[in-house]
């Protein structure tokens, strides 16, 4: 039905058997470049700001405990790698239910509220005085994180098609990368701070970083609108081109309504799982490396400033790494061969680290490390959630999914904290080559899994087997393609 407070423009339909589109509104193909500009210049800037605000007050840790927070609180390092691990018991219990809630309290408010929160306490962080209140700071923050990248992810499904959003997600997660490149060199610098007001360092790291979250989260607020078809920046033909955009995604987005039924159908999906336990593996390298970086290099017996300002090339080598091979992926529409093509180097780096004894030989690890680091669980997160995103409908279903992918890979950063306690990290980097040897696998396993699906889906559709499946409607319908 056409909306009765929007102009209709010259948009005239098509044949639903065309090869132009599968979908029965037609969009110029030429103004609808324009609208991707428009959105992406409206919508790319908070995204990326509010996930790098994120992973900046998640990982900053790593920075101060080479600056002497442990000795100013009086903690050991095993207490510090609890109050790592500490962290994901809420992060993984609220993921799954903030990507179901979305809908009800819409993407502005939850996530606007969501990053205010974890801002005063990154504050507050800077005010505790012993572990037990490093400890309590680490849980409200992790509940607070738990809900941002599945809701902005879902949020994403909101404005872009399904061969749209690699491109959005790859933006997204290089700001992982970049958080740990801009929070080494905002480190760097405030550390310079020392002493100023009688403050330690370390102290006014957390106080300047959790000051630019609260500045975020005013732009999450006022710059993400809740129905992105009526955002205030576009115009009557824009809005239009929207609604048939919306028209033709139909039967990804699904039904608004929620449904227990699509849960159930989502919790038994095996798809769910081997992408699950791929993240897992690879978020063990993820949240080990990005938060222990500093550690590392300060046992190859660099001093407090080297340990922070040396991670600034290899975390950008790293976002630079992500987002060419991201290209690659969106270019072709490769996914899962994408990843194993990157953990090759993490492998390597890890055997160096682990095998050589030189440090300028293994600082040039830490950069091999940085693609399988970054590049593999990006492309891999990249690529299982944009994988699960384009792969798994309708919305609750997919909502479900999401979530609950989120839950399983995340509690790698429980492992990481207690895999990487004392120096030089044998133990942490030996875990790291074995997740990564095992994810090739399990990665190689998953696409058999969806190309046997494909397959089976075209011997449905063209007569030679019967239809004895359980579930046929959003992503099991014939005509829904997964990708590889």
């Amino acid at each position: 039905m056409e909306d009765p407070k929007t102009e209709k423009i010259d948009t005239p339909r098509i044949d639903e058997t065309s090869n132009e589109a599968d979908n029965e509104f037609y969009v110029d193909p030429v103004k609808e470049v324009k609208l991707l500009a428009k959105l992406d210049l409206a919508f790319t800037p908070i995204i990326m700001l509010v996930y790098l605000s994120c992973f900046l007050d998640r990982s900053n840790i790593g920075n101060v405990k080479v600056a002497g927070m442990l000795k100013d609180i009086h903690a050991t390092d095993q207490q510090f790698s609890t109050a790592v691990s500490i962290f994901y018991a809420t992060y993984v219990t609220f993921e799954t239910p903030a990507a179901v809630l979305m809908k009800k309290l819409t993407p502005r408010v939850i996530l606007a509220a969501l990053c205010c929160v974890w801002s005063l306490t990154t504050i507050f962080t800077s005010f505790v005085q012993n572990i037990g209140g490093l400890y309590a700071t680490r849980l409200i923050l992790g509940a607070c994180e738990a809900g941002l990248f599945p809701c902005l992810n879902l949020y994403l499904t909101m404005v872009y098609r399904r061969e749209e959003q690699a491109k959005r997600v790859a933006y997204l997660f290089s700001c992982s990368a970049l958080s740990g490149a801009f929070g080494g060199l905002l480190a760097y610098a405030l550390l310079q701070m020392d002493g100023i007001s009688g403050v330690a360092g370390w102290r006014w790291v957390y106080i300047i970083e959790g000051i630019f979250s609260i500045l975020i989260a005013i732009a999450v607020w006022f710059g993400l609108p809740t129905d992105p078809t009526q955002a205030w920046f576009l115009n009557t033909e824009e809005r239009e081109m929207m609604r048939c955009r919306n028209s033709q995604r139909r039967q990804y987005l699904g039904s608004e309504k929620f449904d227990w039924a699509e849960v159930r159908i989502a919790l038994t999906d095996p798809k769910l799982y081997m992408s699950g336990l791929i993240q897992f593996m690879q978020d063990i390298l993820l949240y080990g490396f990005s938060t222990f970086l500093p550690s590392i290099l300060k046992a190859m017996k660099y001093d407090t400033l080297q340990s922070n300002y040396l991670t600034i090339p290899v975390y950008l080598w790293g976002a630079i790494s992500f987002l060419c091979i991201a290209w690659i992926s969106d270019r072709y529409q490769i996914r899962g061969p994408l990843v194993i093509f990157a953990n090759v180097f993490g492998i390597i780096g890890y055997i160096l680290l682990l095998t050589v004894k030189q440090n300028g030989v293994k600082y040039f690890a830490t950069y091999l490390c940085a693609i399988a680091v970054y590049v593999g669980p990006g492309i891999n997160r990249k690529s299982l959630l944009t994988w699960l995103n384009v792969n798994i409908a309708p919305h609750y279903r997919r909502a479900t999914a999401i979530g609950f992918q989120q839950t399983m890979g995340n509690t790698a950063g429980i492992v990481a904290g207690q895999i990487y306690r004392t120096a030089p990290y044998k133990l942490g980097n030996s875990f790291s080559l074995g997740a990564l040897c095992l994810s090739q696998v399990l990665i190689a396993g998953k696409v058999i899994y969806v190309r046997r699906q494909n397959k089976l889906k075209d011997e449905i559709g063209s007569g030679k087997r019967e239809d004895t499946r359980k579930v046929s409607t959003g992503d099991r319908e014939l005509d829904f393609k997964y990708h590889i």
